[in-house]
This record gives C-alpha cells, structure tokens and sequence, in this order.
C-alpha cells in the first residue's frame, strides 16, 4: 500500500535486478524475489502480471474493506488465490488481537481452494496476530494444504517472532513435513516454482 511505502512495478523491477547482482555474489545465502500485493476488494492483485511474473513468489494479503459479508469477502480471498501468479495467503482472517476481529470468511472453502490451486496458507508468528488459529491449522493438515510460519519481521529483532508461530503450530498438531518452510532451498524453490504457473505454461 502507497502509504506503507509498498513499491510500484518500477522500484520492484529495480530491487529484483539488485537481488539479481546479490545472489550472482553471494555464497550460502540465496535471496528470493517476492512481494506481498494488496487483493483489492473485486479479488485483483494490486500489480500487473508483467510485474508478478518475474518474482519467484507472490504473498497477497487483505489490508482494507474488512467489513464485507462473509460471501464477498470469501470470494474475494478465492478469485485472489486463482490468479496465476499466487503462492501465499498471508495472515488470512486478517484479525490484530485487542485491536481487530477477524474478518467473516468460509475459512474450509479458502483451504480447500488452496488445496486445489496448490498454494499455501501463512502462519503468521506475530504477536499481535498468531493468525491462523490452532484449528485452522489443523484442518490445513487435514486437507493436505503446507503452512508457512513467518515471522512478519520488519526488523532483523522481530526475526524472534517465530517461536510464537511454532507453538501456534504445534497446537494445530503441525509437524515438520507439514510446514512449507521446513525444507531445504531446492525442495523449496520447486515447490513455489508450481504455484508460479506462468512458469508451468514456458516449461
């Protein structure tokens, strides 16, 4: 969002070149090119394809109209994640704990869509989040969908984060194989490579 300093497609495409340069340096380290894009409340991303293609992940997340009826605002969330390029839901009932409920959505409908879009569901680790809930965890791994835990760090001090998402996981009954971000780089970048399907149609 503009007023969080998001970027638009021209200081994305700049810092993809950057990480570009980085990782031909870098050794050990691999840096992936990915955005969190706003779903806009008609279900758009808020950047254009051309831009989105070239990252190797697409987060979306609802950050406004959190008002809308369950129906909407579950349509809005699938029509989001059937975009071609969609790897993640981010912190996805959208609630602030002591500040914000979660917005009503079908929360089944979302993983099963997941499922069969062969995307993946954030768990964010903050605080103020710990979104999912231990249930929806649980009938993520019911419904074969991996988690992400992340750490929604915007500081190298909120990295710590994770340990809350861990344990917001493993109330959810989530084990190492069902957490998307357990595994090593290759198994990784396969994994996400799929929910890129620009990539499947060049392939």
């Amino acid at each position: 969002m503009a007023f969080a300093h998001g970027l638009d497609s021209r200081r994305l495409m700049q810092q993809c070149d950057e990480i570009d340069a980085l990782n031909a340096e870098l050794q050990g380290i691999t840096i992936l090119k990915s955005i969190e894009v706003d779903i806009l409340e008609d279900g758009r991303l808020d950047l254009p394809d051309s831009t989105l293609e070239r990252l190797d992940m697409v987060v979306g997340a609802v950050h406004s109209n959190f008002n809308l009826s369950r129906a909407k605002q579950t349509e809005r969330i699938l029509r989001a994640m059937q975009h071609p390029c969609f790897t993640l839901l981010a912190h996805p009932t959208g609630r602030l704990l002591q500040h914000r409920a979660p917005y009503d959505i079908d929360m089944l409908s979302i993983i099963r869509e997941a499922k069969q879009r062969g995307c993946f569901l954030e768990l964010n680790a903050h605080p103020e989040r710990l979104d999912l809930l231990d249930t929806h965890c649980q009938l993520a791994k019911e419904e074969g969908v991996l988690i992400s835990i992340n750490s929604d760090a915007h500081s190298v001090y909120d990295f710590t984060n994770l340990r809350f998402g861990i344990g917001q996981a493993r109330r959810g009954w989530l084990e190492k194989k069902d957490v998307l971000n357990t595994r090593p780089l290759q198994q990784l970048r396969l994994l996400i490579s799929h929910t890129m399907q620009h990539n499947s149609r060049r392939n």
